[in-house]
């Protein structure tokens, strides 16, 4: 009789416990982009959320992705009315150019233009000296400023046009995120997205195009918000792109590929990862959460984060009133510090949700089969009595 109970035992726990555990691992399987560049990052726009990378902390050098950085640097801390003189210096600058002229007058705004829309290096260092004397001066206040406001840890630029220097380097993820503080701002995000400009100058009349083939349309690809494009030998191709589908707005950054087509293919690829496998959902500013000493909180705004298709996803609240959004593998997707509110004498009608008894490691599945067990086994023991009696 005790062997026929242990063989039921075992049999009621494989039938339970096998759906859950091929659930659980389906939740979480989805097939990651095919990538051939040497560092690669996908980056949520809104929640900063990291979707997929690939060696992301590698040093490497941007090429012209540096431009992001000096446009928005310029944005923030210069008069865009301003008239800059052309140098001698500036005008000798070598590479991809707006061919500025020595003494030529330009807008600030009209050099940004010129730097983002058709990476022009020497725009770029205009755009330096007028804003700090030279490009040594420059570059030390461009660092100082990435570390402050976009908190990069692993940048250093000693120019602002990302040619070639082998103290010029960052990575994939410190790019994601000045590119995404940069899109904060609308002056920037104008210009990051503009597929063609006219530009009049003193020795060039022509319309600036874009060299981003995606933005251009010249690669079809729905969505497409703006692009950087970049390249010296020693980067290779580098490229910078953003794209928006409902409520969600993604961030890929390319380094190193070897060649133009693979950049623009790795591009495709972390895009397409992005948008059939996330989706944005939010917790509403409305509901409440009361703590284990009864103390009512609330969000000031919605909380927006980003999850995988279809996943459960679990709150938890601690006791300093901070809420946690965590996937069903247990993963932060999200988190708060929310508000207290209500005084606890007035909490008698409202549903308590207590943070002790939220486990952000245990998945919802795991739960449920625990339930099932312990409901298999007492039915047992009861069947395993009538037939005892029985007989």
């Amino acid at each position: 009789m005790k062997q026929l109970y242990m063989i039921l035992v075992l049999v009621v726990v494989m039938a339970f416990v096998a759906p859950f555990q091929a659930f659980a691992q389906m939740s979480q399987q989805i097939d990651a982009p095919t990538i051939k560049s040497d560092s690669v990052i996908l980056l949520d726009a809104n929640t900063g959320s990291i979707l997929y990378q690939k060696n992301s902390d590698t040093k490497l050098y941007p090429a012209s992705l540096t431009k992001i950085a000096t446009a928005v640097y310029a944005i923030e801390t210069g008069n865009l009315d301003d008239i800059v003189t052309v140098t001698e210096n500036a005008y000798e600058t070598g590479g991809t150019r707006v061919y500025l002229e020595e003494g030529e007058k330009v807008t600030l705004k009209h050099l940004i233009q010129g730097l983002l829309i058709n990476s022009g290096n020497d725009a770029g260092v205009a755009i330096a000296e007028h804003l700090d004397g030279s490009v040594e001066k420059f570059a030390k206040s461009l660092n100082s400023y990435l570390q402050t406001k976009v908190g990069v840890k692993q940048t250093h630029f000693t120019n602002p046009h990302g040619l070639f220097d082998e103290n010029h380097y960052t990575t994939a993820y410190d790019l994601a995120l000045i590119t995404k503080y940069a899109l904060e701002n609308p002056l920037f995000r104008e210009i990051f997205g503009t597929k063609e400009l006219a530009w009049n100058g003193e020795s060039w009349d022509t319309t600036l195009y874009s060299h981003h083939l995606m933005l251009r349309g010249e690669i079809p690809y729905e969505g497409i918000t703006g692009g950087k494009t970049g390249f010296v030998q020693e980067s290779r191709f580098t490229l910078s792109t953003t794209a928006e589908k409902g409520e969600m707005s993604l961030i890929a950054i390319v380094l190193k590929a070897d060649r133009n087509e693979i950049a623009y293919e790795d591009t495709i690829e972390l895009l397409d990862y992005g948008f059939e496998n996330f989706e944005i959902k939010e917790v509403a500013a409305d509901k409440s959460f009361i703590g284990d000493k009864k103390e009512s909180y609330h969000l000031n705004k919605p909380l927006k984060f980003k999850q995988m298709k279809n996943e459960k996803v679990q709150l938890a609240m601690n006791d300093q009133g901070v809420l946690q959004v965590l996937g069903d593998d247990g993963r932060l997707l999200a988190t708060k510090q929310m508000k207290m509110d209500i005084p606890k004498e007035a909490l008698n009608t409202r549903a308590e949700i207590n943070p002790a008894n939220i486990n952000p490691k245990v998945p919802v599945p795991a739960i449920l089969m625990v339930l099932f067990f312990g409901v298999s086994l007492v039915y047992l023991r009861k069947t395993i009595k009538n037939i005892k009696k029985s007989t």
